[in-house]
């Protein structure tokens, strides 16, 4: 057995982070659909994924971290509407999504996935699709909202998070609006 296959490896993702006034007020809306489908996902857990890395070597995190650094930035920091409620049948997933994605938002993922290209990290590209997720397991269609969803996602940072039973924990972060 060699060193590399005992390298630990780590489930890692990009994202911007709601803060915790966000995740309460999506929470309480959340509780208010009264949902008889799926498996809530935590309120300390929304955030939106930028990019999903998987499982990477440990060894490889210092260098992520580097390219990630080199990312152009916006040079404000973003707000991201979250104006729209969907289901994602085949991931089985019921979703805060903008109606519109920010023009900014969509940048800092583009030069977020060339930075990392280096790394194959992806076998095959995903389509970003900007979202917040909300339960889980979901079989059922659209909820009816009482009120509908208008929450603004504000991030002054984005972050790289470790995955670890059902935990997310950030790993670093690096500042929006540095031009």
């Amino acid at each position: 057995m060699t060193d590399e296959s005992r390298e630990p490896f780590k489930r890692l993702f990009f994202a911007l982070d709601c803060v915790p006034a966000q995740r309460k007020a999506i929470a309480q809306w959340r509780s208010a659909l009264q949902l008889r489908s799926g498996r809530p996902v935590p309120a300390e857990n929304f955030h939106l994924t930028l990019k999903f890395l998987g499982s990477v070597g440990a060894a490889q995190i210092a260098d992520i971290c580097a390219a990630a650094a080199s990312v152009r930035t916006p040079a404000a920091r973003m707000t991201v509407v979250l104006d729209r409620m969907d289901v994602w049948h085949r991931a089985g997933v019921l979703v805060l999504a903008p109606e519109q994605a920010p023009p900014g938002l969509l940048r800092l993922v583009y030069d977020l996935e060339q930075a990392l290209l280096p790394f194959g990290l992806e076998d095959a590209p995903r389509e970003f699709r900007p979202h917040v997720t909300l339960a889980r397991d979901y079989r059922a269609p659209v909820p009816e909202a009482s009120e509908p969803p208008e929450f603004f996602l504000r991030a002054d940072r984005f972050t790289l998070f470790e995955s670890h039973k059902g935990r997310y924990r950030a790993l670093a972060d690096w500042p929006l609006g540095t031009a």
